[in-house]
């Protein structure tokens, strides 16, 4: 660690030799973690696991479970405090669907326990004293989110004046706000090995790694193997070669985005604008802001703004002729994501996305840009999460086409081995191994895709053997990809089998008769 002017503190690799793409730079449980409310019954409290075996519930507060008796109890001596508060809050709430705190104040709880637990003196306590607080440049428009969940966490501690708050170390109304300053500012999301976000996690050693929107490390929750009697470890993995005396950074926000709606959320909750190379360094064209040439060259040009209409392609130089048109069709599919995003009716939002994605495509955005991009994830979500009974041959050839459009997206913006590149080449892979309803009479279907018979499970398997090289890269080498990658590895063992593939390669199984499952050939 050390403090760089007009930066702060952060983490510089001090070796002698690279970094490596892969490599884990650091494996520790965080200080303190808790579940999402949704996640709270299906997951243990105390390793953040699902185990095959299910899980018990606290006979005290009925709120929390484990997978062992070895997570209860090691979880007793902050839940102990914890199991009174939530049955508190719980008796106080006035309906059901409050009647558990937030994670966030569930969280900041445990901080306090912890702190008055071990004392304001001890290292741990001075640790979590030590992570940055942004309370004096506290951005308006967070003023609000900050007052409450100071209310709440005063009222989930059951402190009725603020002498009562002394033994947590905080003195003052400062003090409290900077405990909350801390945690939003500090904390990372705590997310199942396939990223899905399940609660949040603090860690002071990895709140000292700085932001970059070109970051050359990820933090993940692979859960390997190896790791299995000390979880959550959160791991903090190498994208990409790190020099000696390079500083070691991470994103705090989505790297798809383009530079202003990643300037504006970072000046929100961080309150601070990014000046990393991708937002300073110049470049004729960004892939999350991008429409293909108007002469079809191969070559791209940047989105037309209203303070630069003309845009003219990076390979021939030709120019957009009707940059309003263009304009307004990326307009119109923000607010179609907007809205889609918060419809509860999944059937509503499909025929929405389903409606604009062609409108962006005709208007020349490329799949990597901003909002089409977005739109293709969201609507392969809706996709998969109402798919039919029985599922059709249409619908999962749609499934597939979006979700390799958005991978294709990806690939443009992101590097090679980032952990949600990886899982969605897992996702597209698994995609292409569903056995298929109703095959066509013709297994290569012209070449179009997805391909039919055997050609699908050739793709899929080579998408899959993709996908884990990139898990050894997102997830760690010495994790072998975590436990996607574990997973992963079975898949392919299933489509080898399947597909007869011997130590010199593959070797594709045709027969004469379709059908959707190709068996071995001995």
């Amino acid at each position: 660690m050390k403090e760089s002017a007009g930066i702060g503190r952060g983490l510089w690799h001090q070796g002698s030799t690279n970094i490596r793409p892969g490599d884990v730079i650091l494996s520790l449980r965080p200080h303190v973690f808790t579940l999402s409310t949704t996640y709270l019954e299906s997951h243990c409290s105390g390793c953040a696991g699902t185990p095959a075996s299910g899980l018990k519930r606290c006979s005290g507060c009925r709120k929390v479970w484990y997978c062992t008796p070895t997570c209860q109890n090691g979880d007793w001596p902050i839940h102990k405090s914890e199991c009174a508060a939530v049955q508190n809050w719980s008796t106080e709430a006035p309906s059901e669907k409050v009647s558990v705190p937030s994670d966030a104040v569930r969280c900041l709880g445990r901080i306090l326990w912890q702190v008055k637990r071990k004392g304001t003196g001890s290292i741990w306590a001075k640790e979590i004293q030590a992570m940055q607080s942004n309370r004096k440049l506290i951005h308006p428009s967070a003023v609000e989110g900050h007052t409450h969940l100071a209310q709440s966490i005063v009222r989930y501690l059951g402190a009725s004046s603020p002498t009562e708050l002394e033994d947590y170390g905080i003195m003052s109304t400062a003090d409290l706000v900077d405990v909350i300053s801390r945690f939003i500012i500090n904390t990372i999301a705590l997310t199942t090995p396939s990223l899905t976000p399940i609660g949040v996690a603090v860690s002071p050693l990895v709140a000292l790694i700085n932001h970059s929107c070109a970051p050359n490390v990820v933090v993940v929750f692979p859960r390997s193997k190896k790791d299995s009697g000390n979880e959550p470890l959160v791991k903090v993995v190498a994208l990409r070669n790190i020099a000696p005396g390079e500083e070691i950074l991470m994103s705090y926000v989505d790297t798809t985005l383009p530079k202003s709606l990643r300037q504006n959320a970072l000046t929100e909750t961080y309150n601070f604008q990014c000046c990393c190379k991708a937002c300073i360094e110049s470049s004729e064209v960004d892939p999350r802001e991008a429409t293909w040439c108007p002469k079809a060259c191969g070559g791209m040009c940047p989105l037309p703004t209203e303070k630069n209409r003309i845009s003219r392609c990076t390979s021939c130089r030709a120019v957009i002729s009707d940059p309003d048109a263009v304009m307004d069709a990326a307009r119109v599919g923000q607010e179609a994501l907007d809205k889609a995003a918060s419809l509860k009716d999944n059937n509503k939002a499909k025929i929405l996305t389903t409606n604009i994605i062609p409108v962006l495509m005709s208007a020349g955005l490329t799949p990597s840009t901003h909002p089409l991009l977005a739109i293709f994830k969201l609507h392969q979500t809706l996709l998969i999460s109402s798919f039919p009974t029985p599922l059709t041959q249409d619908v999962l050839n749609e499934t597939i086409r979006t979700a390799g459009k958005y991978s294709a997206g990806l690939s443009a913006v992101l590097d090679e081995g980032h952990p949600v590149r990886a899982m969605v080449l897992v996702e597209l892979g698994k995609l292409l191994a569903v056995d298929e309803p109703s095959p066509p009479g013709s297994q290569t279907m012209n070449g179009s895709f997805p391909p039919s018979g055997p050609a699908r499970l050739k793709v899929a398997y080579e998408t899959l053997l993709r996908a884990r090289k990139e898990l050894l890269i997102g997830f760690g080498r010495q994790t072998e990809g975590g436990a996607v990658g574990d997973d992963v590895r079975e898949t392919l063992v299933a489509l080898e089998k399947e597909l007869g593939v011997w130590s010199t390669g593959i070797r594709n199984v045709l027969e004469d008769t379709p059908r959707a499952r190709i068996t071995r050939v001995e």
